[in-house]
């Protein structure tokens, strides 16, 4: 399982290899785009899990009021430093700091993916509680169920933890939670000399 502390100090402790290596993988570009061109503007958009704030922040605060929300208070404080403009909230995302129906769009990418597997229903509860209805969720997953753990991420010492659900199972928790899904995209690429693939996610709460 993952212990929350272990993460939170793993991304402490990686200010700038993390941020170094994140803007090298451009994948998710088009693919934000896209989803940013469904959504009506102005619009107040959170980013779950914002870390740096490259790009998602940064692409968001040309255009929507942009929240970014991490667990690591040094990711902020970094994110602070590159997206002044935004407002930078720290917490878990089993309780997102926001009164109800106060968004209308999230995105998460590469952050459920540190959550315990118990507490990702919890989560995706709580982006609809903070969703307005008919707001937008945009999520990356794995294609299938893995937990591991690194004791040397980004060759930093650092250990770093993951319990990803599978992309099935966060289909089914989303729509549980009130959510239809309207898009998905899948990628493949290397980060930090490791193959990955990913499936993204998108949705609309029910009115």
């Amino acid at each position: 399982m993952v212990d929350r502390n272990t993460v939170r100090r793993g991304y402490d402790e990686l200010i700038g290899a993390y941020d170094a290596e994140r803007a090298e993988d451009d994948r998710g570009k088009a693919i934000l785009d896209d989803f940013f061109d469904s959504i009506e503007t102005p619009a107040r958009i959170l980013d779950v899990g914002c870390g740096p704030g490259v790009p998602v922040l940064r692409r968001l605060s040309a255009e929507a009021t942009a929240l970014g929300f991490d667990l690591s208070r040094e990711q902020l404080n970094l994110a602070a430093a590159n997206v002044p403009e935004a407002v930078h909230l720290q917490g878990e995302m089993t309780s997102v700091p926001l009164r109800d129906d106060t968004c209308d769009a999230i995105t998460a990418f590469h952050s459920l993916i540190h959550v315990p597997l118990e507490d990702h229903g919890t989560v995706i509860d709580e982006f609809a509680r903070v969703l307005r209805p008919g707001g937008r969720v945009l999520l990356s997953e794995g294609p299938e169920e893995w937990c591991g753990t690194n004791p040397d991420w980004l060759e930093r010492g650092v250990e770093m933890q993951w319990n990803i659900a599978g992309v099935d199972a966060t289909r089914d928790q989303l729509r549980d939670a009130g959510f239809t899904i309207t898009d998905e995209w899948g990628t493949d690429g290397t980060f930090a000399d490791n193959d990955e693939r990913w499936i993204f996610i998108a949705a609309t709460l029910e009115a």
